[in-house]
This record gives structure tokens, C-alpha cells and sequence, in this order.
């Protein structure tokens, strides 16, 4: 078959992580310590495709690219999973387009993850080589040009590989299409494009069915944090004409669950940070009406949820959440000092002031428990100029979180300075680096996770359908938390240096596993 363009993604991103998105943080583990085996069975499957080639699913990103050039005239298009691009691509390939989540393995949580465990490429760093190495034979007997693009394409600006043609930042449907129309005529491009943001009337529905019913809702976040990577994006609320397309292709495609794509799950439809109630709701229960099976969403802020607990409520209702069937977005506790959220990230809490945010996180978290919502909080330590005593205040808030028993995760993460924030040029965190007391703040923080984590083990995995894999997941789960506290002990009294007692251990041969079991053994794991 003719496709002059074809697009991709490494085994990290195209992926539906065996039904529930929560099992592709496992992908940020560093390689070694977790079994391939795990990756291509539980974590990270590969998606099925025709004979053809074409996938019966995929990523999002890809399917909003797909629909771009398709739109811009260019249709020779197809959307194949990794492990079939040596029987898609072939001489009348002329693009290869690549969407990169996380290249080189340095995002937030695959920096914290491999800081802790002994360092070395996280499976998404692995991922990605392995891909890079196949698209660097299949360039070579083909003669094609690649494109990479994605949330996190700025990971390459300084680490560019051989095999990239064209490093594209930003959003696609507006100049994407007119870059491959060049590239397709044989004129000479630059090697790194900034897209520039699309208008809603530029952005056309997706046409094949997106992994766990992805469906975009906003673009972009007006907080204007500095340390975030979205913030130059202008923010838009997509419309709901075609939000609910996207749900029928994606209902035409045996998909019935839908997974909103937004930064924030209160700013739909909104105007200047303040929640739309009724366009919020309205969006629910127009959703609910077509036949889903549910609705989920990954990400939302304390400060709406405080404003308008009404909203929270509605929501909750319309789309059945239940214990069983909670939601567990991603929110920014960031940090407990004043002084650093004023200078990071002063608007985050409005429409409340920053002195102000603690109340603003204990009464959205009680309003959000209350309606089966349960949130993963991520936080950013290690600023250059970040004290002990401005950790000290996170400790504290965290704390008070867990003195108010509330059910919610914390996860602090060091902070990034990705090359599309405006803190770029602060240094990249580093185990020395990081400030002595974040290791009580880590510790605090993982042993009421385990706490957390063990009371919500049946709404992590409804989402799992395959049985055998929802019965191992709970398994895993049971078994890791059994043993691993200590593990965070040891990080919190060594100060991060026991995370050095794992730099040799490779559960991907066979002496690593048998030198890894005598060593757990030898700590007192005799259970597993």
C-alpha cells in the first residue's frame, strides 16, 4: 500500500496500558528494574492493527495529526503502531512522524523514579532509543525524512539524533500540514520549527478511535506557572459539537469510556479562571446521553473546586462516580511556601491569594472525597533558591493533609526546567543537589500513599478488563507494598544515598534477577 506519510510513536506512548493510564508511570521506572515481560504484558501492550497495518486505536496526539493533514488535502496517511513499521514503510514513504512523550526519560516523574532507584534510562528513555534504532535502518534502506513532535520534542533541542530531519515544538494544525506539504515537494526546511497555535475553527475532529477514548476539552492553561511547559499556549475551550463527534468515532470504534484531555477540568468553557457551571454540566450530561460508559478526566485545581463545590457535586452525580468507580486526577500541591509560589507560581491559586492556599487545598480535597474524586498531588521541589525552610512548609502541608485523613497521593518531584518554561535556564536536579530535608518529605509523603493506595486497590484497576491481568495487577500491588516501605525509610536516613544500592541491579538478565533475589532475600524478603 501507497502512505506517503506515515505516523508513529515508541512503545510508551502507543499504548492503551492495559486499559487504565495509571499503570504507564511504571514506564518511568528506570528499565532495569522492571522486567520486559511486565512492559509488553501488563504496562505497556502493544495495540493491535490491521492487515494493513493501520492500528485499530492510538494515541491521541497522532490521531489529531492524522486528522490535520488529512483536512490540508494530504490523506496518504496512516497511523501504525511501532512494532509494524517494517511492513508499513517502504519506497513510496516519503515523512516518517514520530510524537515524543518523554525521549531522553527526563520529565518529573522518570527524573524522581531512576533518582531513586540507582539512575540509568527509564523505560521511556528505552523505548524511545529502541524505536530511534529502528527508524535509523528503515531511513537508511528508504530515504525518508522524520519528523518528531510531542509534548516533550523540547527534550531533543540538545540532544538532537542523527536520524531527526525536522524537531517540531508546539501544536500542529495550523503549520504541521504546510511544513509536510513542503517536505513532500522536496523544498529544504529548517531543522527545529515552533508551531504556532492553532484557532478553534483550525482544529478538526479526530477520524479513527483514540486509546481509552481520549477526547481533547481545553488547550493550554492561564495560570502562567513558570515552571510548566503549557503555559505559552493560548487557552481555548474546545466546542462541544466537537468534542461529541470525537465520542462517536471513538463509540464507532468499540470504545464506550471517555478520558478528557485538559489541564484543568474547571476551566471548560471558562473566562478568566472563573468556573462555568453551566457549561461544565452541560458538557456531562450532553456526554453521559450518547451511551458512555463513564467519564474521567486527568487533570484538575483546588482553587475551582473551592469556588464552586456545586459544580464538583453535579459532576459527580451525572457521571455515576462511586467508590468503585472514582476518578484520580493529577493536581499541583506544588509547595507549602509563600515565598516559592509567589515567585513560581503566583496565579495558581486564584481566585485566592497565596497565603491562602493550604485552607484552599484541605477544603477542595474534603469537597472532592466527598464526591469520589481522589487526587494524585504533585508537587515541585528543588528550586535553585528553595531553602530547608520553604520545605520545611511543604512538610507541614502535607501533614495537615494527613491529619485531616483525606484521601489523596502525594508525590513530590523535583522540578524540571524544561526548554519551553521560563525557568529553563535553572539547573537540572540532581540526588547532591536536592535539599537535605526532601527526603522527610518524600518519606512522609510515600508512606501515606501506601496507606491510600491499598484502600483504593478496586478503583485503580476497574479499569482493567482482562482479568487474569486485573488479578495481577492487585497481586503486584499487595506484594510490592508488602516490602517496600523500608525503601523510602533508608532514602529519608541516608539522605537519597541508599538509592545508590540499586545501580547494579538488571532485572533484564538472567544474572541481574539472580543477583537481586539473593539481595532481597538476604534484607528480608523472604515472602516473595
Amino acid at each position: 500500500m501507497r502512505h506517503c506519510v506515515v505516523l508513529t510513536a515508541d512503545r510508551g506512548s502507543f499504548t492503551d496500558y492495559g486499559g487504565s493510564s495509571a499503570l504507564g508511570y511504571v514506564a518511568c521506572m528506570p528499565y532495569r528494574l522492571v522486567p520486559r515481560i511486565f512492559m509488553d504484558r501488563i504496562f505497556t501492550p502493544p495495540i493491535p492493527a490491521d492487515n494493513e497495518g493501520r492500528a485499530y486505536f492510538a494515541p491521541y496526539a497522532l490521531r489529531k495529526v492524522e486528522a490535520a493533514l488529512y483536512y490540508a488535502g494530504i490523506k496518504d496517511v496512516i497511523v501504525t503502531p511501532p512494532e509494524y513499521l517494517e511492513r508499513v514503510v517502504n519506497n513510496e514513504t516519503k515523512i516518517l512522524g514520530l510524537t515524543a512523550h518523554d525521549p531522553l526519560g527526563i520529565d518529573p516523574v522518570s527524573t524522581k523514579l531512576c533518582m531513586l532507584f540507582g539512575g540509568g534510562p527509564s523505560w521511556t528513555a528505552r523505548f524511545f532509543e529502541e524505536l530511534g534504532e529502528k527508524v535509523s535502518r528503515l531511513k537508511k534502506k528508504y530515504n525518508f525524512k522524520v519528523i518528531v513532535g510531542g509534548p516533550a520534542a523540547w527534550e531533543l533541542i540538545k540532544e538532537r539524533p542523527d536520524w531527526l530531519d525536522v524537531l517540531y515544538i508546539g501544536e500542529a494544525e495550523h503549520t504541521l500540514p504546510s511544513l509536510v506539504n513542503e517536505m513532500l515537494n522536496g523544498k529544504d526546511v529548517p531543522k527545529l520549527i515552533y508551531g504556532k497555535d492553532a484557532k478553534i475553527d483550525e482544529i478538526p475532529p479526530i477520524l479513527y478511535p483514540a486509546r481509552l477514548g481520549e477526547v481533547q476539552i481545553t488547550r493550554g492553561c492561564p495560570r502562567g506557572c513558570s515552571f510548566c511547559s503549557i503555559t505559552p499556549e493560548t487557552f481555548r475551550s474546545i466546542p462541544l459539537d466537537i468534542i461529541k463527534k470525537e465520542i462517536e468515532v471513538n463509540l464507532k470504534g468499540g470504545i464506550d469510556r471517555v478520558e478528557f484531555i485538559t489541564d484543568d477540568i474547571m476551566l471548560y468553557g471558562s473566562q478568566r479562571l472563573r468556573v462555568n457551571h453551566d457549561a461544565i454540566t452541560k458538557l456531562y450530561k450532553d456526554v453521559m446521553v450518547m451511551g458512555v460508559d463513564g467519564i474521567w478526566f486527568p487533570h484538575i485545581s483546588a482553587p475551582p473546586v473551592k469556588e464552586s463545590p456545586k459544580t464538583i457535586r453535579e459532576m459527580a452525580e451525572i457521571a455515576h462516580y462511586s467508590f468503585d468507580r472514582a476518578d484520580a486526577p493529577v493536581v499541583g500541591l506544588e509547595t507549602g511556601s509563600e515565598r516559592i509560589f509567589t515567585k513560581y507560581m503566583r496565579a495558581k491559586s486564584f481566585p485566592y491569594e497565596p497565603r491562602q492556599w493550604r485552607d484552599v487545598i484541605i477544603d477542595a480535597t474534603t469537597i472532592m472525597n466527598e464526591n469520589y474524586i481522589y487526587p494524585c498531588y504533585t508537587m515541585t521541589i528543588g528550586y535553585f533558591d528553595e531553602t530547608e525552610e520553604d520545605v520545611e512548609l511543604s512538610i507541614k502541608l502535607v501533614q495537615d493533609i494527613i491529619d485531616h485523613e483525606l484521601t489523596a497521593w502525594v508525590f513530590p518531584l523535583p522540578v524540571i526546567p524544561m526548554e519551553t518554561s521560563r525557568i529553563r535556564k535553572n539547573p537540572f536536579p540532581t540526588l547532591k543537589k536536592m535539599p537535605r530535608n526532601y527526603w522527610d518529605l518524600l518519606y512522609i509523603s510515600w508512606k501515606y500513599n501506601f496507606k491510600i493506595t491499598r484502600k483504593l486497590v478496586p478503583a485503580l484497576t476497574s479499569n482493567i478488563k482482562n482479568k487474569m491481568i486485573n488479578r495481577l495487577a492487585k497481586f503486584m500491588i499487595d506484594k510490592i507494598f508488602d516490602n517496600i516501605e523500608w525503601v523510602f525509610l533508608q532514602l529519608k536516613e541516608t539522605k537519597g544515598l541508599s538509592s545508590l544500592n540499586y545501580r547494579n541491579i538488571n532485572l533484564n538478565n538472567t544474572i541481574g534477577v539472580i543477583r537481586a533475589l539473593t539481595w532481597l532475600f538476604r534484607l528480608g524478603f523472604k515472602s516473595l
